[in-house]
């Protein structure tokens, strides 16, 4: 998805748009109910390693690093520029299924997470229907009920 340069003694010094684009964007919704907790933090270290293809501990740098970007609704636009400009349709639906991990990685949907998930998908041109599936997918993998 993106280069990872690194320092000689290999400290991680710069990721890619696209996966820091990602990585914020999954805070973001992290961060809508105003509780950014454990579940949510290890569901994107998880998703930034299994997704992105990060190790552990530069999965955990990214999420510092997308800490530090997000929290202004003009980078919401910003990001998911990025990740249209950087990925297929089918590749944004997936993105968004992603989301949808983040946001119930809690157990539960708040109505500000919920908003923020309408916002993205319409920003990333991933329809309502696939949307719809992408939350469906993740609400399985998680073992939840929608």
């Amino acid at each position: 998805m993106g280069e990872i340069t690194q320092k000689p003694q290999g400290a991680l010094v710069h990721h890619s748009d696209k996966k820091v684009a990602a990585a914020a964007l999954m805070v973001e919704a992290a961060g809508m109910d105003d509780d950014f907790g454990p579940e949510e933090r290890e569901k994107i270290i998880e998703l930034i390693q299994s997704r992105l293809g990060l190790s552990a501990e530069d999965g955990v740098e990214l999420l510092s690093l997308a800490e530090e970007k997000a929290g202004s609704s003009s980078q919401l636009f910003a990001f998911t520029r990025v990740i249209n400009d950087s990925h297929s349709p089918e590749e944004r639906t997936e993105f968004m299924e992603m989301m949808w991990e983040v946001v119930y990685a809690d157990g539960e949907l708040h109505h500000y997470e919920a908003n923020l998930m309408r916002r993205i998908a319409g920003l990333l041109y991933v329809s309502d229907r696939d949307n719809g599936d992408a939350r469906k997918k993740a609400l399985a993998r998680l073992g939840l009920k929608g």
